[in-house]
């Protein structure tokens, strides 16, 4: 039964259309980063890099060197696109993907998180098979059909984003419109929508529309009857998104993601005109069936138990942040913070300094510091290490208040601990954070 399900061989017109898109769409994220600025922002203004813990050794290149970087990214991302030498060219976006992932952390986005899983994903995928440079020049790779399990590893991987995103919104704030509301604040000065977007109704509308979308798009795609609808209404959603948040390219991405849930008799009509349609169900069992299963089984699994690991972690996730990225936890908190860094030399106590973070950090590492432990006790690692080459041994403390989807600034770090002398453990609280303030 498991080897009918997961090796009938099913035409592969969606993945081809779909890595077409996707190789597109790496590239306009790699290019875009330059042309935007944002390069400039996240890797060559700031003095000091917010890495994700443990990976310290992934610094940015000197210089121009991330233009260029980035540059070499985008140049993958359309060789992905037509096609040639498609696996060694998805693995080294891929892999310089997550290096810049893992590198900073000041511009964390759930969306870039799973641009680095989806390449990954596509590394293991035939998708260079048909219209492709590969093809043409190595004609016996031409391939009309793919292995079921490409389209259950894909849809399986949507199904857990989309369903983790739609319960992390089960909760007050959300539910009641306040942080939409909160966002669309920020959002006053758009033409033509502004003043719209303001109103209560609104708010409680993209609140429980939102929830509801996470919740059931994947059900209703794959249910024939709602499908054409739900596709409609993902169109909105997106565009809405794109307008309204401009978050890049993910809700393209997510649209591309719709051509693995429509007929490849209709994807061949669109979109690959002299492709033969594959309909004949052989099941054809591979050698290596036993690494596929491990594989896609293991994969599977971690995703569905990242996501849960704050429940299992003391206290609100919406106040400490253990836990909160790898989780799908999109858009659901505004938090603000004030914080001041002091410095003790353990020689001369009374030698006190008070540090002026915007000596050391960029406006926008600034915003994000107060609010997130671990960065917070990065910031005091580093210092804690500037000091100690001009032969200071110094504590570090930290005060710090926080406020909440617009709630009274409480405080947020225990002001009496040294934060150069803890440590940061992944998988459990930190005691210097302080009880949840949050009503």
């Amino acid at each position: 039964m498991l080897n009918k399900w997961l090796f009938t061989r099913i035409d592969n017109s969606a993945l081809i259309v779909f890595r077409i898109l996707f190789g597109l769409l790496l590239a306009i994220e790699a290019f875009g980063a330059i042309f935007t600025g944002w390069i400039q922002r996240a890797f060559i203004e700031p003095q000091f890099t917010f890495n994700f813990i443990g990976f310290e050794f992934l610094q940015p290149l000197p210089g121009n060197g991330m233009l260029w970087y980035y540059g070499i990214m985008g140049v993958f991302g359309l060789l992905v696109m037509v096609g040639y030498k498609y696996r060694f060219s998805i693995f080294m976006y891929a892999v310089m993907w997550a290096a810049v992932y893992l590198m900073q952390k000041s511009s964390y986005n759930n969306h870039y998180y799973l641009l680095m899983l989806l390449c990954f994903i596509m590394i293991s995928l035939p998708a260079h098979r048909y219209a492709s440079v590969d093809v043409r020049q190595k004609p016996e790779l031409k391939q009309i059909s793919m292995p079921r399990w490409v389209w259950v590893f894909i849809v399986g991987q949507l199904w857990i984003v989309y369903t983790y995103a739609a319960i992390a919104k089960l909760y007050p704030d959300w539910l009641d419109g306040t942080l939409p509301g909160i966002l669309m604040a920020a959002r006053e000065d758009y033409w033509l929508v502004g003043d719209f977007l303001q109103q209560e109704w609104v708010h409680f509308t993209i609140a429980w529309f939102g929830f509801f979308f996470d919740l059931l798009i994947i059900p209703l795609l794959l249910w024939k009857r709602t499908r054409i609808f739900v596709f409609l209404t993902a169109v909105f959603f997106h565009l809405f998104n794109s307008v309204i948040f401009q978050i890049g390219i993910f809700p393209y991405l997510a649209l591309a993601f719709t051509l693995f849930f429509f007929s490849t008799e209709n994807i061949n009509r669109y979109f690959l005109w002299k492709k033969p349609h594959y309909s004949e169900g052989e099941v054809i069992i591979p050698e290596h069936k036993p690494l596929i299963i491990s594989f896609i089984s293991l994969w599977l699994l971690v995703q569905l138990v990242l996501p849960v690991r704050h429940w299992f972690i003391k206290d609100d996730v919406l106040w400490t942040e253990e836990g909160h990225r790898l989780s799908w936890r999109m858009m659901l908190r505004s938090k603000s913070g004030k914080i001041q860094y002091k410095v003790v030399d353990k020689a001369r106590p009374q030698d006190t300094i008070y540090v002026k973070n915007s000596e050391y950090l960029s406006p926008k590492q600034m915003r994000a510091l107060p609010s997130k432990p671990d960065m917070i006790w990065q910031f005091a690692q580093h210092l804690e290490s500037e000091f100690g080459e001009s032969g200071k041994e110094v504590e570090i403390f930290v005060d710090s208040k926080v406020s909440v989807n617009g709630r009274p600034y409480k405080p947020f770090i225990d002001p009496k601990v040294d934060l150069a002398a803890e440590e940061w453990n992944h998988l459990r609280h930190h005691k210097w954070i302080l009880p949840s303030a949050i009503d």
